[in-house]
């Protein structure tokens, strides 16, 4: 984790609305997470996106009980990603709700009604995508979150890229595209972020998704820092 410039994450977070860190995973780690997609008692649901019309391939959600390198990645990622979340909140005139400590934040949204967990492991295969959308669960919202390759962008699969696309004020979209490195993760907005305009600071509204993989199996695990209604 220190091995990330977090100056420049923000940077890149207000540039382009996401921002790749440094590796936070070894290859055995990656697979290690990956090979927990079988471990169906880890999970307390799954998701067919086909099904639900939110494109193609499977993804599932985390019970509390987190595999230990998952809960360790995500209170580490915490509070760097709060310093963000903060600034972005003083810029857009907002309320900062987030406490230091994630138990704390996380223990908010219970007491909100949004008691399931929102830790994700997708799975895609040769001819999946994800459509755009946002992981908004309730009101109860943290506006970053994370996504880390699991499997090697190229040889384990082709395509899946990363997709961004960024409604400006008063003007057209944006997209942006990444190919996510094996063990490292992509930080990006969860709903929206600040953008400088005549008038000041406005909210750009971001929505995310995956493009086509090509060929192979990507796997994905999704860190999202507010829990589920």
């Amino acid at each position: 984790m220190s091995a990330t410039d977090w100056a420049g994450v923000a940077e890149e977070l207000d540039a382009h609305g996401c921002a790749l860190t440094s590796r936070l995973l070894s290859d055995a780690q990656c697979r290690e997470i990956a090979g927990l997609y079988e471990r169906t008692e880890l999970f307390r649901t799954t998701v067919d996106m086909a099904r639900h019309r939110f494109g193609s391939g499977t993804y599932r959600y985390f019970t509390h009980d987190l595999h230990p390198l998952v809960a360790a990645l995500r209170e580490a990622l915490y509070p760097p990603l709060l310093a963000v979340a903060r600034d972005w909140a003083d810029r857009l005139g907002r309320p900062a709700p987030w406490p230091d400590d994630l138990g704390a934040w996380l223990a908010m949204c219970h007491g909100a009604g949004q008691e399931r967990s929102a830790q994700i492991l997708l799975r895609y295969e040769a001819g999946d995508w994800n459509a755009l959308h946002r992981d908004v669960f309730g009101d109860m919202v943290f506006p970053l979150q994370v996504v880390v390759g699991l499997d090697a962008y190229g040889t384990d699969y082709t395509g899946g890229e990363f997709l961004l696309v960024e409604q400006r004020p008063r003007a057209q979209s944006r997209g942006t595209t990444t190919a996510l490195a094996q063990g490292h993760g992509l930080v990006f907005t969860t709903r929206d972020r600040p953008v400088r305009t005549k008038r000041g600071w406005s909210a750009g509204a971001v929505r995310h998704g995956v493009s086509t993989v090509r060929s192979g199996r990507r796997h994905a695990l999704g860190l999202v820092f507010h829990d589920a209604s």
